[in-house]
């Protein structure tokens, strides 16, 4: 990691910038000297990536050269309190517009104002606050759709949108309307290689979505996530993915919806785990005493709903849970970049995904032609995968925790398409695979049992392996529906309890 450039404030508090931070700010600039004063200019660097130390530098750098003000504009008080803390690392004289702040009189003593967009449109508009000598606007997360209304107040100056992803968070107001040009700076996977971000480690959990309904903002809905995530199997696949990979390590929780965020809350509970929820009905005290005890405790484990996605910088997390799909690309980076921060000796995270998340958009390191998602948005989401295909293709593979269990005569690699078709071509009945497949399961269960009563409870861990197999064989006979593959679930597991019988 190569530091060179150094900047002191009066409180002599030292900031580093980076070559790739350098690089990035050298790009900007040349926009700057180039572009008319109105112009809008769009940059993206991945979350973690330091976003708010460049656009310190660059009001920095800013107020020096051009004697003008600057506005930094955010969506969330934590963001607004965090920018002005690094600005003064930097020397920058900044005042926080919050609800307090009915007027400036004192603004001839501040070269920069940070503010809360709601707060700032309501004091504009109401007449009482007027800002003068503003060249530069710089609004952070700037895929958010409520900083437009802004816009018009600031026609005259350059505005620098700052995002991890540029991609619209409402899909009818594109941002190639308002930006007029996109820098990219250095992607996830460079960062990775460079020492800057953690390496995500993902596991994918076989999660059928078909119930999920996609709401009118073009994700999945509270109500029907809610209705599926807090289901008791549910409940149990997460609980046993946090014990089969996470057990013992800081992990953030991300669900969709209060409900299920609290029913995650008593099941972990339940199971003797140091856990917290939080959402945004929290109060401020309530917040901030779970945010202290989630810093200070090693293994503690902290569920929410969308809070803590911007605004929330803890390094020391080692696992990361989707406990919920999401259609959104920026929520996608948003959850995992909580993991990614460098902390002491972590140099990787895990990332347990419920939700069929990573192969809906790739994995979370791979590059992303953020260029073609900002000129095309439309055919970006067009062709998003679908969860049909999504279930269609995921392969199921035995936990390590459950191979240790299994590890006489382990045989797992039973392909129940592959049955299928040999079945059927030689001239038996379909049902002959699920029959294949109970056979197949109940060696397996004998050869690691020393009595029935262990095969009955060794049998209950294959649920996830017969549950995936049962799907694969509805696709092959073109039957889905639900009422079959729930009796053929009893059905199968009646029948393989049965074949202990008699075999000790």
């Amino acid at each position: 990691m190569s530091e060179t450039v150094q900047v002191s404030s009066k409180k002599e508090t030292k900031k580093r910038l980076y070559d790739y931070q350098i690089a990035d700010l050298k790009r900007i600039f040349e926009v700057f000297d180039a572009a008319p004063n109105n112009y809008n200019l769009l940059y993206q660097l991945p979350t973690g990536g330091g976003k708010t130390v460049v656009f310190s530098e660059i009001v920095r750098q800013y107020i020096k050269k051009h004697k003008k003000k600057v506005v930094i504009l955010t969506h969330r008080i934590e963001l607004c309190k965090q920018t002005s803390k690094v600005l003064n690392n930097f020397g920058v004289n900044n005042k926080i517009i919050n609800s307090k702040v009915k007027e400036l009189p004192d603004q001839d003593q501040y070269e920069c104002f940070v503010a809360m967009v709601e707060t700032l449109n309501n004091r504009l508009n109401d007449g009482k606050l007027n800002l003068e000598d503003i060249g530069l606007v710089i609004i952070d997360e700037a895929h958010y759709n409520s900083f437009r209304k802004l816009f018009g107040f600031f026609e005259n100056c350059f505005i620098l949108g700052v995002t991890a992803t540029p991609l619209s968070s409402n899909i009818k107001l594109p941002m190639k309307d308002n930006y007029k040009e996109l820098i990219v700076g250095d992607n996830i996977s460079t960062l990775i290689k460079n020492g800057f971000l953690a390496s995500a480690e993902i596991y994918n959990y076989d999660v059928s979505l078909n119930t999920l309904k996609i709401g009118i903002n073009g994700d999945y809905t509270v109500k029907s996530s809610e209705a599926l995530y807090t289901n008791t199997a549910m409940q149990g696949k997460l609980l046993f993915a946090y014990e089969e990979l996470c057990k013992g390590k800081k992990t953030l929780i991300f669900n969709n919806g209060i409900n299920t965020s609290k029913e995650v809350y008593y099941t972990f509970k339940r199971a003797g785990y140091d856990v917290r929820h939080l959402d945004n009905t929290s109060s401020k005290q309530e917040r901030k005493d779970i945010l202290k005890w989630f810093k200070n405790t090693p293994n503690g484990i902290l569920s929410s709903v969308s809070i803590l996605t911007t605004g929330f910088d803890e390094p020391s997390v080692e696992s990361i849970i989707l406990n919920r799909a999401t259609r959104s690309l920026t929520l996608y980076f948003q959850m995992i970049g909580r993991g990614s921060r460098i902390y002491d000796n972590k140099s990787t995270f895990k990332v347990l995904d419920l939700g069929n998340n990573a192969v809906r958009f790739g994995p979370w390191s791979q590059p992303v032609d953020w260029q073609h998602i900002f000129k095309n948005p439309d055919f970006y989401l067009e062709n998003l995968r679908n969860d049909e295909d999504i279930e269609r293709e995921f392969v199921y593979a035995m936990p390590d925790s459950l191979k240790k269990r299994f590890k006489k005569n382990p045989n797992d690699d039973f392909d129940i398409k592959k049955e299928y078709k040999k079945v059927t071509r030689e001239g038996s009945k379909s049902m002959q695979a699920i029959e294949n497949s109970i056979a197949q399961h109940s060696q397996l269960v004998i050869a690691n049992s020393e009595d029935v009563f262990e095969a009955r409870e060794l049998s209950k861990l294959l649920h996830d392996d017969i549950c995936y197999r049962i799907k694969q064989y509805c696709y092959c006979i073109m039957n889905s529906t639900k009422n079959y593959k729930e009796w053929l679930l009893e059905e199968y597991t009646r029948k393989l309890r049965l074949s202990f019988n008699g075999k000790f």
